[in-house]
């Protein structure tokens, strides 16, 4: 068990973007965390206030920069890192292993392969994280919400209450018309392009990458070996309508809808499905699972005895469940950071921590 903290731990919080930001309210929101240090990438936000950037309304005393070995130099406890990693996964890979041996514990939201890394990445580089952790005793830890929380703690907890498991089925259900990240909606899901031209997402092999930790860690806590290859299913459906989006409208006959699967099976009978349902407006594709309020949910459906089915729905009190998407991503970080840092060095997985809880954050008045 961890000693009680006798301090706040100092933390750096790593880019100010849709994540980010929330990261920075979520430090300053924790009794058991201090701000210390905030890395932006963009020079128009260097010198800025951190409270400014994250649109608290009143000031941090905490100055951005763009400067990294300034930040390392402070010796922070932990880095909470929300810098976009889906379209540099090595490269956010080598930042990652370099604070590690540089010492300082890491919580990222990504890259999500991370959240369980197994046949995905090579061993020589599951490697290097291995031993920068033994030889500096800094730990990192990648997880949010989706991969995350809602296919990692959440299933496995229910998973508890079963006496027997015939499938587990971890979904998302989504409209995304409101998510401001064009580089995720536009290149990698492909929403808005011509149905001939797929996103990156669904080339053969990349959802495995993608989201192949969720189903190998499931597996993992289930202790079953799923056949290899892990399945790819995808259904992707054109917008009947022209569609607004934040991200760049969706014209009508553009692809507006997708529905894919990364299942693990074992003996070839399916026991662990990741199941995504994207749309870019609710009333798209109707015949697919639909949230049970709102514009969307995640969802754990365990088949066998008995069957249960637990949907998780959130928004924001400033905006829909893409704004409190990006907060509780963020604040599964946040959160973390003390368990993160009692830990021993290397990756650690949702496996591997202890019970995460709000303490501390429960309103005063």
């Amino acid at each position: 068990m961890a000693e009680p903290l006798t301090r706040p731990l100092r933390v750096v919080v790593w880019s100010t973007g849709t994540v980010g930001r929330h990261a920075i309210a979520g430090v300053d929101a924790h009794p058991d965390l201090e701000l210390v240090g905030v890395w932006v990438s963009s020079p128009a936000k260097e010198g800025r206030d951190a409270g400014e950037l994250a649109d608290l309304g009143r000031e941090l005393g905490v100055l951005a920069t763009t400067d990294e070995q300034a930040l390392l130099d402070m010796k922070p406890d932990a880095i909470v890192h929300t810098a976009m990693t889906d379209d540099r996964v090595f490269e956010a890979i080598e930042d990652l292993v370099d604070f590690l041996e540089a010492g300082v514990n890491v919580t990222s939201s990504g890259p999500v392969l991370l959240q369980w890394p197994e046949k995905i990445l090579p061993p020589e580089l599951m490697e290097r994280i291995t031993k920068a952790g033994e030889r500096t005793g800094a730990s990192l830890h990648v997880n949010g919400i989706d991969p995350g929380f809602a296919n990692d703690v959440l299933p496995l907890t229910l998973t508890s209450l079963s006496r027997r498991i015939d499938e587990v089925r971890v979904m998302e259900i989504c409209d995304y018309s409101t998510y401001y990240q064009p580089v995720v909606m536009n290149d990698l899901f492909g929403f808005g392009k011509p149905m001939d031209q797929p996103g990156f997402l669904f080339a053969p092999g990349i959802l495995s990458i993608a989201w192949g930790s969720v189903v190998r860690q499931l597996a993992a806590g289930l202790g079953i070996t799923l056949d290899e290859p892990l399945t790819e299913e995808v259904d992707r459906r054109p917008a009947e309508v022209d569609t607004p989006s934040v991200s760049g409208d969706v014209p009508a006959g553009t692809m507006g809808a997708v529905r894919f699967q990364v299942i693990g099976k074992v003996d070839g009978v399916p026991r662990v499905v990741l199941d995504h349902i994207t749309r870019t407006a609710p009333d798209q594709v109707p015949e697919w699972p639909t949230p049970p309020e709102g514009d969307g949910c995640y969802r754990v459906v365990i088949k066998g005895e008995p069957f249960m089915q637990c949907d998780f729905v959130h928004h924001g009190e400033h905006g829909d469940h893409n704004v409190s998407g990006m907060i509780v991503t963020a604040q599964r970080l946040v959160n973390a950071v003390p368990a993160v840092v009692a830990s021993p060095g290397g990756l650690v997985t949702a496996l591997d921590l202890p019970l995460v809880t709000g303490k501390g954050l429960v309103a005063s008045a």
